[in-house]
């Protein structure tokens, strides 16, 4: 019989405790209860296939910390009609690693809230979930992008410098799995 890991009973546990509507407007049970929230709506993902389903689209690359900081986000996989959520069931992005075995894993999720002046010195508009605010404002990561604001949320996967810490020092990518650099020959 395989090990289940801690991490996943956990997610269990919140889950069994969880809410079974959908997030009304003030969320009773606040962080906790979001977070269950989550831990229901992205338990299917956990299937690769059915994320896909759903609508996120895998990009090709793995993304590690570019500023040369220990870690990675992962594989990212965004459904793009849930930018601007702070729904704790509609995160904008899953996060996968690789298995081992050829798949994928889920990690992590992160919503992606739009700055609504555009401009990365202001931040009076700054979401927040779970209790925590967003960081941002940040520049688009990829052309078309705009300003915005990002919540990491490492649900599925412990992150060893907290649960929304950017990038998780226990994901990495495998070579040549990362976008080559503008410039640089590949």
């Amino acid at each position: 019989m395989a090990r289940t890991p801690a991490l996943v009973l956990a997610g269990a546990a919140l889950l069994a405790a969880a809410p079974t509507v959908a997030h009304p407007e003030p969320r009773p049970g606040g962080a906790v209860a979001e977070k269950a929230l989550t831990y229901r709506a992205t338990a299917p993902f956990q299937q690769h296939a059915q994320a896909v389903r759903a609508g996120y689209q895998p990009d090709r690359y793995c993304v590690a910390d570019r500023a040369g900081g220990s870690g990675a986000l992962g594989y990212p996989h965004f459904n793009h009609d849930h930018d601007n959520s702070t729904d704790p069931a509609k995160p904008t992005a899953l996060y996968y690693e690789d298995d081992g075995r050829g798949g994928k894993r889920l990690v992590g999720v992160q919503w992606t809230v739009y700055d609504r002046d555009q401009d990365p010195r202001t931040d009076e508009d700054r979401p927040s979930m779970f209790g925590v605010p967003f960081k941002g404002p940040n520049r688009g990561n990829f052309p078309g992008q705009p300003v915005h604001y990002a919540l990491h949320l490492w649900l599925w996967k412990k992150n060893p410098k907290g649960e929304f810490t950017t990038y998780n020092p226990t994901v990495a990518c495998l070579p040549g799995t990362t976008r080559p650099q503008p410039g640089r020959l590949s």
